[in-house]
C-alpha cells in the first residue's frame, strides 16, 4: 500500500473509522486533488461519518448542508437578515445620507445570513462541506450546485461576485433515492460504500462499543451478515449494528438469544412489516445459524458466516 494512503488510513483510524483501503485511497485523492468526493450507498453504511472524520482528521471546521426536496438557492447560499435592515432603516429615518448610500448600507455584508455554501467559500481556511443527501434535492439545484462546485465563486446581484478565499473539501453523499445527473458525477471523485465485511463490521462493534465481551460482537456482527439475506423493505446498516449493540449493553446482555434478540428488534428494525418477517420467519434460521457458528473454529472469517448462513437460511 502507498505510503500516503496509510498514512490516511491511520488519520481515519485515530479518528475511531475503520477504513479499508478502497476508502482511504478516495479520502486521500480528495484532498490532495481537491476534487469533490460524492459517496454512494445505502443508508447507515457510513457515508456521512467520512466527512465528520475528515473534519476531525484534517482539525478543520465541518459545515453540513443538509438536502431535501425544495431546496433552493437562496436556502443553500444566502439571505437577507430582513428584520436587521427593517430596524436599521428605523434608526436611519432621520439620516442625511442620500437614498442609494442608504440602500448600499442595508444590502452589504452585516446585513447578510451565509448559509452552508457561502459559509464554506468564505471561511477563513479550508473547511470540509457536507452536502448530505444530494439525491433528494431537485434537479434544478443541482444544476446550481454545479456552477458551485466549477468556479468557487457565487454572485449577489447587491454585493457581487465572491470568490472562495479557500477551496472548501467536499463531501457529497447519496442513497440513490434519484439519479444524478452525469455533470455533476464528472466534477466529483466516486466511492461506493457497500454493507461491512463481517470482519470490518466486527471490528467496528469492538472499536465503536467496546463495552460489548468479544463473543457478544462476534454473534451481532454475524446476526447482522446473515439478516441482511432477508429482502425488507429497509435494511439495517452499519448505524443499526451499533445501536443495537448499544442497546443490548444498556439491557445488560452479554450474548445473544431468543428473548435478547426479540426484545430489540425495534432497534434494528424500523419498518413493522420487517420486524413482523424477521419474527415469523426467519427468527429460528438466524438463531440457529448462531448455534452453528459457535461450533465453528475461530476466527470466524466473513466466508465462515456465508457458508453457515447457505446451510441454515431461507432461499
Amino acid at each position: 500500500m502507498h505510503p500516503e494512503i496509510q498514512r490516511i488510513q491511520a488519520m481515519l483510524d485515530a479518528q475511531g473509522y475503520v477504513a479499508d483501503e478502497a476508502l482511504a485511497t478516495s479520502v486521500y485523492l480528495a484532498i490532495r486533488l481537491r476534487k469533490p468526493l460524492l459517496i454512494e450507498g445505502a443508508a447507515g453504511v457510513g457515508k456521512t461519518e467520512v466527512a465528520k472524520v475528515m473534519a476531525r482528521a484534517l482539525d478543520t471546521d465541518l459545515i453540513r448542508l443538509q438536502c431535501y426536496e425544495g431546496l433552493d438557492a437562496t436556502t443553500s447560499l444566502y439571505e437577507w437578515n430582513y428584520q436587521r435592515q427593517l430596524l436599521h432603516i428605523r434608526l436611519q429615518e432621520h439620516s442625511d445620507l442620500p437614498l442609494d448610500a442608504r440602500e448600499r448600507e442595508i444590502f452589504s455584508e452585516p446585513f447578510l445570513l451565509k448559509r452552508p455554501l457561502l459559509q464554506a467559500i468564505t471561511h477563513h481556511r479550508p473547511p470540509v462541506l457536507l452536502i448530505d443527501e444530494v439525491d433528494r434535492a431537485d434537479e434544478e439545484w443541482e444544476a446550481f450546485l454545479l456552477e458551485v462546485l466549477s468556479d468557487w465563486q457565487v454572485t449577489i446581484p447587491e454585493i457581487g461576485t465572491i470568490a472562495a478565499r479557500h477551496i472548501p473539501y467536499v463531501v457529497l453523499t447519496s442513497n440513490r433515492t434519484r439519479e444524478l445527473g452525469d455533470a455533476l458525477r464528472r466534477r466529483c471523485l466516486y466511492l461506493w460504500i457497500d454493507y461491512p465485511t463481517f470482519e470490518k463490521e466486527l471490528a467496528i462493534v469492538r472499536r465503536k462499543v467496546p463495552e460489548v465481551n468479544g463473543q457478544l460482537a462476534e454473534q451481532i456482527a454475524a446476526f447482522m451478515q446473515m439478516v441482511r439475506r432477508a429482502r425488507l423493505e429497509k435494511t439495517p446498516g452499519l448505524a443499526e449494528t451499533l445501536d443495537w449493540s448499544a442497546a443490548l449493553i444498556a439491557l445488560h446482555r452479554d450474548h445473544l438469544d431468543r428473548e435478547a434478540v426479540e426484545q430489540t428488534l425495534g432497534v434494528l428494525f424500523k419498518h413493522r412489516d420487517d420486524a413482523e418477517k424477521i419474527r415469523g420467519q426467519w427468527l429460528d434460521h438466524l438463531l440457529r445459524g448462531l448455534e452453528e457458528m459457535s461450533r465453528q473454529p475461530r476466527p470466524w472469517t466473513q466466508d465462515t458466516v456465508a457458508q453457515v448462513a447457505d446451510q441454515v437460511l431461507p432461499r
